[in-house]
């Protein structure tokens, strides 16, 4: 176990003296009388502007059945929410009893000793009901420390007008991408492509699609740096420089949302989480000019990462009871079927799907059957902890500063270094 010895401490620390650690200094809650009570702080790390007016609304709905319970509601940034709950829990001051946590992150937590066992919780209720590529990511050495809430993956979203405009079909491969990228950019002027260039999440679905993975869990081994991965790096490389596509080394969620929804280029690759925020562009007020097809498959297979978010309590927190019945009602049945509605947001209940807001949302649909056959993330520890070289050697890639060959071999240094005894 990686940090193990830090880890146990934790873990004694907390069983030893659970009220000194807790989140709040006003959350505990009255156990004596079954009535549940007292502060519940969550950390929602959802998108600010679409995504938090929802999930804040359902948390109301929580303290409407229960009275007692105030929920604090703080929408922490995604890119800040891993590292700042890890400091907190570490300190054992200011972490939340709830966090929404990124599924790579959970068996990080559960590893540190960060997170509650769920197992036997009324946060776990109906817990067969989980689709099971969900649920995979909530456990960690046969214990169960998250409840997911969301599950997702990836496709490529167009703008039917452009590409009307360009006569062109929506690409099935990246040699499709790039002919439809220079029809497009020969009829109408505009770029074909924004492929974000500072989240290595976004390089995923080029490197399963040359048959190639960041690790290989099972033999312990770093594949990254095999022939597949230089593939992959040469794919996204050259993406770029024949002008299929255009990229970024900052603010990559941005540049990328106002190009695409102003229609300055006509495609990029997103999930069902920017649906919300893309149907506000300009180019979009009327939704049905929104395509969205499977990402391009590459010269191995059709691959897209498969993602998601899960509700995890914090092992420190001074109401466990509270908290646990928090993380059942927002994920619960109705709560994920309101996302799916409002939001376009892809259950992790099998049984939330047949309910009417599921079946309208024809995000939901598109997306269910690329979320079965997405690829699996390896559910380790350190998996969260893989991107951070990763993306330095892929946006210096998108940018000319290194070579393909260069890129796949440092990135596979720095994991060996990460992961210690891996081949």
């Amino acid at each position: 176990m990686r940090r193990g010895i830090t880890a146990t401490a934790l873990v004694a620390a907390l069983a030893l003296a659970a009220t000194a650690c807790g989140s709040d200094d006003e959350s505990g809650g009255s156990k004596g009388s079954g009535e549940l009570s007292g502060t519940v702080t969550w950390w929602d790390t959802s998108t600010v502007g679409s995504e938090d007016k929802v999930f804040k609304k359902l948390a109301e709905g929580f303290e409407k059945e229960h009275p007692k319970v105030d929920v604090k509601y703080v929408n922490v940034p995604f890119g800040e929410a891993q590292n700042k709950f890890k400091n907190a829990a570490q300190a054992g001051a200011g972490a939340p009893d709830v966090i929404r946590s990124e599924v790579a992150w959970t068996p990080e937590f559960a590893d540190l000793g960060y997170l509650a066992p769920l197992d036997g919780t009324s946060a776990l209720k109906d817990q067969d009901d989980f689709l099971k590529q969900a649920a995979a990511s909530t456990k960690y050495k046969d214990k169960t420390y998250a409840v997911p809430q969301v599950i997702d993956s990836m496709g490529i979203f167009y703008n039917k007008k452009i590409f009307k405009e360009a006569g062109v079909d929506v690409p099935t491969t990246i040699d499709d991408l790039k002919t439809v990228s220079k029809k497009i950019k020969d009829k109408t002027g505009k770029t074909g492509l924004y492929l974000r260039g500072d989240d290595a999440y976004w390089f995923l679905s080029f490197l399963y699609g040359e048959g190639g993975d960041l690790v290989d869990a099972g033999s312990k081994s770093v594949t990254v740096d095999q022939p597949e991965g230089v593939k992959a790096f040469k794919v996204v490389e050259d993406l770029v420089e024949s002008g299929a596509a255009k990229t970024d080394a900052t603010d990559g969620w941005e540049n990328m949302q106002s190009s695409f929804k102003d229609g300055k280029v006509a495609m990029m690759i997103n999930g069902p989480w920017a649906v919300a925020d893309t149907l506000a562009g300009n180019e979009f007020k009327d939704k049905d000019n929104l395509g969205i097809a499977p990402v391009p498959a590459g010269a191995a297979a059709q691959g897209a990462p498969q993602g998601g978010h899960n509700l995890a309590v914090y092992a420190g927190s001074k109401n466990l009871d509270a908290s646990y019945a928090f993380v059942e009602y927002m994920t619960s049945v109705q709560s994920q079927a309101t996302t799916a509605g409002e939001l376009n947001l892809l259950p992790t209940r099998t049984s939330a799907y047949a309910k009417q807001e599921a079946v309208d949302s024809e995000i939901v649909g598109f997306f269910k059957p690329v979320v079965e056959t997405a690829v699996e993330r390896p559910w380790i520890p350190e998996t969260g902890s893989l991107f951070a070289p990763l993306v330095t050697e892929y946006t210096k890639v998108l940018t000319g500063q290194t070579t393909p060959e260069k890129a796949a071999s440092a990135t596979g240094d720095s994991y060996r270094k990460l992961l210690k005894g891996w081949k």
